[in-house]
């Protein structure tokens, strides 16, 4: 199996399937750049794929950039090789993940802002057995700012992950991690997230 470069750990549970490590500030600030530097953004409270994406902002306030699943140039490029790692890190802790078809990033992913006060406030899983979302295997998510008070609760492990800049986590995109996103009032908060689909 490939090593990788020592990354810190955000120490979670084995009982969890969930893994967190930290990945370079500089990346996550490259990231935010990349993100207000973009005019391609969606309305508020976009939610869902593509042509059944609603407008719900009752539920989600953010507003995203779409990161197609083949780009991997610049600081796109540099966030998925850190991604890479902490993916390897992830079958290190959970070898058995890699008994499973092949999986890989197949599907665009986001790069959101929160306004204050904003958030994914309804619990949720990634994968609820629609067609658009059958594929999902795990789920990845990396904290571009810290936050304070705008982490993630997750329901049945009874855990809030925080939102500390550069902390990168992955966790199976099923029921069994059902989440949903602190709201904090006074900061604003820039995650960018995805899937790796079985292929």
């Amino acid at each position: 199996m490939v090593k990788t470069t020592e990354l810190k750990e955000y120490k979670l549970d084995h009982n969890t399937f969930m893994g967190g490590w930290y990945i370079s500030p500089n990346i996550c600030e490259g990231l935010i750049d990349y993100y207000e530097n973009n005019t391609d953004k969606s309305l508020p409270g976009h939610v869902g794929n593509d042509e059944e994406a609603k407008i719900i902002t009752k539920i989600k306030e953010s507003r995203d950039v779409k990161i197609l699943a083949e780009n991997d140039h610049g600081i796109i490029g540099i966030y998925r090789e850190e991604l890479q790692k902490v993916l390897i890190k992830y079958l290190e802790k959970y070898p058995m993940a890699n008994s499973v078809l092949r999986f890989s990033i197949t599907e665009n992913f986001n790069l959101q802002k929160y306004p204050k006060g904003g958030g994914f406030k309804a619990w949720h899983c990634e994968n609820n057995g629609s067609e658009k979302v059958i594929s999902r295997n795990l789920v990845f998510m990396t904290y571009l700012n810290s936050v304070e008070k705008g982490g993630t609760d997750f329901y049945h492990q009874k855990i809030t992950t925080p939102a500390e800049v550069g902390l990168t986590l992955i966790w199976p995109s099923y029921w069994t991690h059902v989440h949903r996103g602190q709201v904090c009032k006074t900061q604003e908060k820039y995650i960018i997230t995805g899937w790796y689909d079985f292929v």
